[in-house]
């Protein structure tokens, strides 16, 4: 674990450098409480292993991994206002703390942060470009055309869930300056792995214990929100089977990206087997 542990600490040490930097010091402030409150770390790792498994060296992706980081938690503070979420990661959500306005402030400074650590490559700004639209139109069909069945709720999570997992790991392949037969490949991985990922999210919203979670349970029912568990009639365990059936595919991808073995890849591997059964 020393191995991903070093990694999680590399993106928050840089986290916590770029936050600290932003001014006025009220706005870094908010930063701060949203981005430094905790979290998986994720995506940042899966950028600089992207990157790693395909040759290249963890620092040379470290910007991009601290910039997807800061994109998914500027969505963490827009889903908290609609969802009226008042914890997140076991503090209190950004307008919980600092009202409305500051909050969606502090969301357009992420999300400035971040494209400013993507702004010395055309590539990689190609890249976020692309996840944003995605992801745009994953939220604003969650709120105003929300899916009715299991294949519409599917295009659902790869827009709001999967294009960000896809961009993560594509800025790895881009950092390690890869072809773009490799960056898709990895895409392709890691989009499955994003699908798994909220699927299970799903899953733990109606399974799991809230304290246990570090979020409130029972918020896609409350607030009308289309998990797959309410969109179709699968059974939680229904669903995790269809959250392994992605974690497969993202296995099979990942077997196709043309790289050798490494550490790197075997922990990619595994983060495609732990996400449809982790409990937080």
């Amino acid at each position: 674990m020393e191995y991903l542990e070093r990694r999680v600490a590399m993106a928050d040490e840089r986290l916590a450098e770029v936050t600290a930097a932003v001014e006025p010091a009220e706005l870094s402030e908010e930063l701060e409480h949203v981005a430094l409150a905790g979290g998986k770390r994720v995506r940042p790792t899966v950028t600089m292993l992207a990157c790693e498994a395909a040759g290249g060296d963890p620092e040379d992706a470290l910007d991009f991994a601290v910039g997807v980081e800061l994109v998914h938690n500027a969505s963490l503070v827009v889903d908290d206002i609609i969802d009226r979420s008042d914890v997140r990661r076991g503090t209190p959500s950004a307008w919980a703390e600092f009202g409305y306005g500051p909050a969606i402030v502090a969301s357009d400074g992420l999300l400035g942060e971040a494209f400013a650590l993507f702004s010395a490559d055309e590539r990689a700004m190609q890249v976020v470009a692309e996840a944003m639209v995605e992801l745009g139109e994953g939220e604003a069909t969650e709120l105003a055309s929300k899916p009715s069945n299991e294949a519409e709720y599917m295009t659902l999570a790869r827009r709001k869930t999967g294009a960000l997992f896809r961009a993560a790991a594509e800025l790895g392949a881009v950092a390690a300056d890869a072809d773009g037969f490799t960056v898709e490949a990895f895409g392709d991985y890691a989009e499955r792995v994003g699908v798994a990922f909220q699927i299970r999210d799903d899953v733990l919203d109606t399974t799991a214990d809230a304290d246990d979670l570090g979020k409130p349970t029972g918020v896609d029912e409350a607030v009308d929100r289309p998990s797959l568990l309410q969109v179709t009639d699968l059974s939680p365990e229904e669903a995790d089977r269809r959250a392994r059936d992605q974690a497969d595919a993202a296995l099979e991808a990942l077997e196709t990206a043309g790289i050798g073995e490494s550490n790197a890849r075997g922990y990619l591997r595994d983060l495609a087997e732990f996400v449809v059964v982790r409990e937080r």
